[in-house]
């Protein structure tokens, strides 16, 4: 035997032996194994003492990452042999048992490249054999015809070629069966597969169906009941079809979902087949409700048991009722749906719609009625909405103390910020039915309630309702109530300035200045530029020197208080700092030089703030006063500015009247003269003493 060999034979020992022991080249067994393999694929003739199928089948089964590369190294043994028929048996076991597509396309690539390589090779074999001599045709007496082999079976091998390329999609689902049979989208995948074999497609659903078990079922496994009754559907047999679904409506499946799909499904296949009264029998045989299982908690129970509360199946039912049965089944099987709790609050509104085109009033309204007390907001609103624009609707007017106990009750279920449709809407019947005074009233509860972002819209309309209703006083009491509130300052700001163009068209002047006056305060001349401008328009048009002068000082008081307050705001984060260097620097020591550093950093920090003033250090030198840029200067300098700006002040011309000389006496003709006056410094002594000399 060639050295070669008697090395795999030792690699072979080592790995029969106890796992303790080490290779001395270091080679773990998978090397080793792997090794071998090569060996014994590479020299087939030398290999006669060894069990060469069992050592490589033994290492399929032990090592599974290495699966498809053994599996050709058994079939290339065979093939080195001349074993060709064997080793296309060790392929076609290698592809049914693989269960990973790397292997699978590992075999299925060497099992093409042997059939092609098989194919060639007889059709060169063909090419250079002689033709055959016509030598002797027709001297044979034809008792030989059957034993005769020319060797020529190229169409055969082609033509397993093309039955290998043609299996491939069958054989790759094969294997991701093989991975995972509980896979209901391969399944199904495979049955694509068979269109043009109904038979395939029927042993393939049938294999299925008792292969996949619903608690571990990847997908949904309905949909291959659904597929299989489907099938028969489309070829005509109907009964087939309704034994497929028969059987299927008794599976166990995980969810009721499923089952309820099912009796959906079958239900619309009898529609499909003009079996309308089938269809409405399936669908109340699904929501017959089961005998009661004591002792049973509800989630262990079965689907088959609990499908009956599936509103996906009462849904249909209502609408098979509504659509082929009668008014008194639809009525039945919507109170059944309410009694049971499966009703959603659209299967009110349906209802009750059915109930109101079949004139049915009041029962609407008592379906209505049974719908606000079993749900609770926001489940409830549409609800409430759809019954009192029903009710108003029906009666208008005439049943106004009932219509008016139906919006307390539906303001009463709504939350505060939500209710805003239900004020209006009762507002709108008030003036419409009712009393304009209890639709002001109904008004001012909206205004009241409802969030920030919406009281303007809501005082807006309240206060157009206001005057066309009551005119002006009544508006008034309206600004003046929501002025007085504890309203937002930005909406309070609004409300003023709203108020005061009203004041302005009725000519009351005077009104429409002290709003602005008071709003003022809460509009920040930094922020709120629009509102000074508006003021300031009006008192250019409708004002006098005083009151713009006032405009002006009002201005600068706002300003200065609303920069004292961003002032106070920083000081916590400024005291609060210098606390920190301050105990920072007494750790370190230098008590005097720790002192000064902190002044220099409270003289930098305060610095910045804006309104803030130092007044010097004590002890030190006095130096020049730091200008502030930002200060405001409250001199008259501003106002003539001010005044000078403004188009009404310039028209404003002062008259100058002269001083009686008995004021300045002498000072007088001596300024006049060019005479140097001399100021005597005279108290109160001197000037009686001189009185009562003359």
């Amino acid at each position: 035997m060639c050295p070669s060999c008697a090395g795999s034979l030792t690699s072979f020992a080592s790995l029969a032996r106890p796992p303790s022991l080490q290779s001395l080249a270091g080679k773990s067994k998978h090397q080793l194994w792997l090794e071998l393999c090569d060996l014994i694929t590479k020299h087939p003739a030398d290999v006669t003492s060894l069990p060469v199928d069992a050592i490589l089948r033994g290492g399929v089964r032990k090592f599974t990452d290495e699966v498809g590369r053994l599996w050709t190294s058994l079939a290339d043994f065979y093939i080195r042999r001349g074993l060709f028929e064997k080793a296309r048996d060790v392929y076609e076991e290698g592809l049914a048992t693989v269960v990973t597509v790397r292997d699978f396309s590992v075999v299925f690539d060497a099992y093409t490249q042997f059939e092609e390589s098989m194919l060639s090779a007889k059709m060169e074999a063909a090419a250079e054999l002689p033709p055959p001599s016509e030598e002797g045709e027709g001297t044979t007496d034809g008792s030989d015809f059957l034993l005769r082999d020319d060797g020529d079976d190229v169409d055969l091998r082609l033509a397993r070629l093309e039955h290998l390329m043609a299996r491939r999609p069958e054989l790759l689902s094969s294997v991701m069966l093989r991975q995972n049979p509980h896979n209901v989208h391969e399944w199904l995948k495979r049955v694509a597969l068979f269109l043009e074999d109904p038979t395939r497609q029927v042993l393939t659903f049938t294999e299925a169906l008792k292969t996949v078990a619903p608690e571990r079922a990847v997908g949904r496994p309905h949909t291959l009941w659904l597929a299989f009754a489907r099938f028969y559907e489309a070829h005509g047999d109907l009964a087939n079809a309704r034994v497929i679904l028969g059987k299927a409506v008794q599976v166990p499946f995980k969810s009721v979902e499923e089952l309820a799909s099912l009796w959906c499904e079958w239900a619309e296949m009898e529609l499909r087949g003009k079996q309308f009264q089938a269809a409405l029998q399936l669908m109340q045989r699904a929501t017959t409700v089961p005998p009661r299982q004591r002792g049973v908690p509800p989630a262990d129970l079965p689907v088959q048991a609990r499908v009956h509360r599936s509103l996906k199946l009462w849904s249909f039912y209502c609408d098979l009722e509504e659509s082929l049965g009668s008014l008194e089944g639809a009525r039945r099987v919507y109170d059944a749906m309410l009694e049971l709790r499966v009703a959603t609050p659209q299967t009110v509104l349906n209802y009750a719609l059915l109930l109101r085109e079949s004139q049915h009033w009041e029962d609407s309204f008592a379906v209505y009625e049974r719908g606000v007390n079993a749900f609770r907001y926001p489940h409830v609103g549409d609800i409430w909405l759809a019954y009192l624009a029903d009710f108003v609707a029906r009666y208008g007017g005439r049943k106004l103390e009932r219509a008016r106990d139906l919006y307390e009750q539906a303001l009463a279920a709504f939350p505060s910020e939500q209710a805003k449709p239900l004020y209006l809407a009762f507002a709108r019947l008030e003036e419409e039915h009712g009393l304009a005074r209890h639709a002001m009233d109904i008004y001012a509860r909206c205004a009241a309630a409802v969030p920030e972002a919406e009281k303007l819209a809501v005082y807006e309309l309240y206060t157009q309702r206001a005057m066309d209703s009551f005119g002006v006083p009544k508006v008034r009491a309206i600004y003046e109530a929501a002025v007085e509130g504890s309203l937002p300052d930005g909406l309070t700001r609004e409300l003023c300035t709203r108020y005061a163009a009203l004041e302005r068209k009725l000519g009351e002047i005077d009104r429409a200045r002290a709003l602005y006056v008071h709003a003022s305060q809460f509009a920040n001349p930094a922020s709120e530029a629009g509102y000074w401008e508006e003021w300031n328009a009006f008192e250019v048009r409708h004002g006098n020197e005083d009151t713009f002068r006032e405009m002006l000082r009002i201005k600068r008081s706002v300003a200065a208080s609303f920069s004292n307050a961003h002032f106070n705001m920083q000081l916590p984060e400024l005291a609060a700092r210098v606390a920190e260097q301050a105990g920072a620097m007494q750790e370190g020591g230098a008590p005097q030089d720790a002192f000064a550093a902190l002044e220099a950093q409270a003289q930098v920090a305060t610095a910045g703030l804006r309104g803030f003033v130092s007044a010097g250090t004590t002890g030190g030198t006095a130096g020049p006063a730091a200008g502030n840029a930002e200060e405001i200067q409250l001199g008259e300098e501003e106002e003539e500015e001010a005044m000078e700006e403004a188009p009404a002040a310039r028209e404003i011309e002062l008259e100058q009247a002269d001083v009686p000389a008995a004021i300045f006496g002498d000072l007088q003709g001596a300024a006049a003269a060019g005479r140097p006056v001399a100021l005597e410094a005279q108290g109160a002594l001197e000037r009686f003493a001189k009185r009562q000399k003359v």
